[in-house]
């Protein structure tokens, strides 16, 4: 057992954010005050809503959305260093990335606007694609800003859950906190050992209805030490209409639901910013073109896959790594 570890134990904090939960375990010390490290977590989750949230009039990227065209933005330095990753990873995917998705997000049913669950027609479809596209964005620095072409909306639900998860872990980490594992929606950073000696281990989501009657499927594990993962999958929001299956994931180059999207995708990185964004891009892209590219950049990747037998597993030479580290 690691002598900085003695008399420490593992304390659970949670909370809500994003329209989504947060969970936190912390390795402390018994006189840790866990009052003050719940309200540093949650400040650090509510500096992203202000600034990233498309469901919040007064954000940030909300001001943004409905600015004049021609209009310069200042942009807090979260919004940029998170905008910045997101046009890096829209380049390097080929477009399966795009954070200027927002109209077509609401078209379809799935953002703020709520409208309802449902297949536009052609023309409209096409109109809303004409404001989309992550080429559109201006964005300088320093300072950071960002200029308004017209018509332009971002979002950056896809990125800003585990940029959300590397905030908290960078806010623990000044704390002195030595060891943690932190979860956002289930995107998640782990660092550090517990009390025992031994990583985080963390079970990788894939589409639980569908393992459990799959007897063939195995279990992964991961173990976290200064990783993050992420997952991208169907099963959390979807809808049905005259019987074909809606995915939530958009894809930006057609404009529409990802055709036969994969039962789940994960990716292990350096940030949870870079994983969440990334599993995002390879679901858009597929197992074939999704797997080459993440072998080919050296992704840490993962598709769990439907087939008529159960489910098929196909992952990277850099995501089995990871699995070796946790046996």
């Amino acid at each position: 057992m690691n002598a900085n570890h003695t008399n420490q134990a593992i304390a659970a904090l949670g909370g809500e954010t994003m329209g989504t939960t947060w969970s936190a375990r912390l390795v402390v010390s018994p006189r840790a005050d866990l009052h003050a490290l719940h309200a540093g977590i949650q400040a650090q989750l509510d500096r992203v809503v202000a600034q990233m949230s498309t469901w919040r009039a007064d954000s940030d990227i909300s001001r943004f959305n409905a600015s004049a065209v021609g209009r310069w933005q200042a942009l807090p330095q979260e919004f940029f260093t998170v905008l910045s990753c997101a046009l890096e990873i829209a380049r390097d995917s080929g477009g399966a990335f795009d954070p200027t998705l927002g109209p077509l997000v609401d078209l379809w049913g799935f953002g703020p606007a709520r409208s309802a669950r449902r297949v536009p027609d052609a023309a409209t479809l096409a109109a809303v694609r004409q404001r989309c596209g992550w080429q559109r964005v201006l964005v300088q620095s320093p300072p950071p800003r960002l200029r308004q072409p017209g018509g332009l909306h971002l979002d950056l639900s896809a990125i800003a859950k585990g940029y959300g998860v590397d905030l908290v872990v960078g806010h623990l980490r000044d704390r002195g906190i030595a060891s943690a594992l932190v979860e956002v929606g289930g995107e998640l950073y782990g660092y550090g050992r517990k009390p025992d000696g031994g990583p985080w281990r963390v079970l990788v989501e894939s589409s639980p209805d569908e393992e459990a009657t799959d007897e063939d499927f195995e279990p992964r594990v991961l173990a976290l030490e200064g990783f993050a993962v992420a997952t991208s999958g169907d099963r959390w929001h979807r809808f049905e209409q005259q019987g074909h299956r809606y995915a939530h994931t958009l894809d930006p180059r057609s404009g529409q639901p990802v055709e036969h999207a994969p039962a789940a995708v994960t990716v292990v990185a350096d940030s949870a910013m870079r994983a969440d964004a990334w599993a995002t891009a390879l679901t858009v892209l597929g197992p074939q073109q999704g797997l080459q590219l993440a072998e080919t950049r050296q992704l840490a990747a993962r598709f769990a896959l439907r087939t008529d037998t159960g489910i098929e597993e196909m992952a990277t030479s850099s995501f089995h790594a990871h699995l070796a580290a946790a046996t």
